[in-house]
Formats: structure tokens, C-alpha cells, sequence
């Protein structure tokens, strides 16, 4: 595992903005890819935005348009920007990465701890 920290959640009001950041420690080669995911009361965990290494992003349809994901190379951390709140966005949101430690390593997949989202209507 390589530890991923998680921060930025918390409680918004409906069309409001929240910016998660999750960032990997350690030793870090490459950072394969990039994803946050979501898990609502009661529902499955469900992709929302993947960031590949070759800056190609893709977004679950209900979110597109309202959250970005994005990415800071020399830090290792990824930020998911989401804008105009609404309160089905309401979840725990966990960072994704799939990470070489070293160069020729094996590709190694780590989820944060998961940060709270709340959107009041």
C-alpha cells in the first residue's frame, strides 16, 4: 500500500464548492492513474473521475461539467474540484492511485481513508 491522505470534505450548502486533495507519501516512481470514487447511504461505491498519467480524464455522467480532476506531479497529489453542489452528491469520497514505487516495479493500487461530503439542501 502506499498511504494516500485525504482532505477538503466537509458540509456545503446546495450549488455550493468544496476542493478535495489526496496526496501519496513515500517513495514514488510514477503515478499510473489517478481516480476518486464515492459511496452514498445505502449505495455501491461508483467511479466518479479517473486521471490518467497522460492527462486524459474521464467523469461519471452526473458530474460532468460540475467537478474537475486534476493533478500536481511534483507533490504526487490529485485534487477533485466540484462545483455547484448538489445533494445526491452527498458520500464518502475515497482517492485512488495506481503507483510504481520504482522504476520496474510492480504496479501497486492504494485507496485513501475517505473523506466526508455533505450537501444541504
Amino acid at each position: 500500500q502506499v498511504p494516500l491522505v485525504e482532505s477538503g470534505g466537509g458540509l456545503v450548502e446546495f450549488g455550493g464548492s468544496l476542493r478535495l486533495s489526496c496526496a501519496a507519501s513515500g517513495p514514488i516512481y510514477s503515478i499510473k492513474a489517478w481516480a476518486w470514487y464515492r459511496q452514498g447511504p445505502g449505495k455501491q461505491r461508483e467511479l466518479v473521475a479517473a486521471l490518467q498519467s497522460s492527462g486524459v480524464a474521464d467523469y461519471e455522467d452526473s458530474v460532468k461539467g460540475r467537478f474537475t480532476i486534476s493533478r500536481d506531479d511534483p507533490s504526487h497529489t490529485v485534487y477533485l474540484q466540484m462545483d455547484r453542489l448538489k445533494p445526491e452528491d452527498t458520500a464518502v469520497y475515497y482517492c485512488f492511485a495506481s503507483v510504481f514505487r520504482w522504476e520496474g516495479s510492480r504496479l501497486i493500487d492504494s485507496w485513501g481513508q475517505g473523506t466526508q461530503v455533505t450537501v444541504s439542501s
